[in-house]
């Protein structure tokens, strides 16, 4: 929870932190453990052109904040951290997170705030990992990916932590893994085109199970603009309107549906997010940067408010996503 008011400026929900003895990753990590070379941080034998320090000290996190003037950086952890096997080791690995994560933020003046994890083999565990998340001052909410083996958000674990997640008024990020197939294994097609359609399923099944009206108090996000749903979202609303079997549980047209939903800025271009503006509406609009990955945005706030809906309007809509005071 956040009981003191954050700090001013412009909020960017959308980035990333994991402390150095949680390197290690959780039982089930696809890529194998991170780990540092020289200063420089690597997935398995993967380098990811991010600094160690970048990922694991909050103090460059914080310096990088005063160079691209964000007053207000969210926190959570890298994707492939998400920890999707059942078991202790997976809740002990999540519980480890949030209460570092919780150490992070606090006394950090409100300029530093925290989205937890939970683990996601177990929908008992994960709802007592939520409940303490919901008592930790400077967490607001929690990181989920979009799809757990075969299914999305409208199937569990998923589906269980959304409505767990509205029950407790805690706001939920959702951010793709970069799964891998092997049409997308050259050219980092897992994400230019990977991540981008984890999101978009994510939001049509959130949208098309009715999952969106089932908890009218939800709070979600989605990064990277949402990936490929806004292109998307017109074709589905046809669907919508002409098949019963896309309409079947969903009430409203995606169209409408779509507008209750909140995205970040990370579009990488000024038409993308002119359309998402137009799509989403202004007031759903919230900056992220995806620091401190080679694929985040990196100068968001000038970004975001050059071509999103403006400095007044950003901070409205991440308080509100948040929960926080204005």
């Amino acid at each position: 929870m956040i009981t003191t008011p954050i700090a001013e400026g412009v909020v960017d929900v959308h980035a990333h932190w994991l402390p150095r003895e949680l390197f290690g990753l959780p039982p089930g990590a696809p890529y194998g453990p991170m780990h540092d070379r020289d200063g420089q941080l690597y997935l398995g034998d993967l380098p990811l052109s991010i600094a160690t320090d970048a990922m694991s000290d909050p103090a460059a996190a914080l310096a990088d904040m005063d160079r691209a003037g964000v007053g207000v950086r969210v926190l959570s952890a890298p994707p492939f951290a998400f920890p999707l096997a059942p078991g202790e080791a997976a809740s002990g690995y999540a519980d480890a997170f949030n209460a570092a994560l919780g150490g992070v933020v606090a006394g950090r003046s409100g300029r530093l705030v925290g989205l937890g994890m939970v683990a996601l083999g177990d929908n008992a565990e994960a709802s007592r990992q939520l409940e303490t998340l919901a008592g930790i001052e400077g967490l607001c909410g929690v990181a989920i990916p979009p799809v757990v083996g075969s299914g999305s958000l409208d199937s569990d674990p998923l589906r269980h932590v959304l409505a767990d997640a509205t029950r407790l008024g805690l706001a939920v990020l959702v951010h793709p893994m970069q799964l891998a197939r092997a049409e997308w294994s050259s050219y980092y097609l897992t994400n230019l085109i990977g991540n981008p359609v984890e999101s978009a399923t994510a939001v049509a099944t959130l949208l098309l199970s009715g999952l969106v009206d089932e908890l009218p108090g939800l709070r979600i996000c989605f990064v990277h603009g949402g990936g490929c749903a806004p292109g998307l979202v017109g074709r589905w609303s046809h669907a919508w309107s002409a098949r019963a079997d896309v309409n079947a549980r969903a009430a409203r047209s995606p169209g409408d549906s779509f507008r209750d939903l909140y995205f970040d800025t990370v579009t990488h271009g000024g038409p993308q997010l002119a359309l998402l503006k137009q799509l989403a509406g202004e007031d759903k609009i919230v900056c992220g940067s995806d620091y401190p990955f080679d694929m985040a945005e990196s100068d968001p706030a000038r970004f975001a408010v050059e071509h999103g809906p403006g400095a007044e309007s950003l901070g409205r809509a991440a308080r509100a996503f948040l929960g926080v005071a204005s």
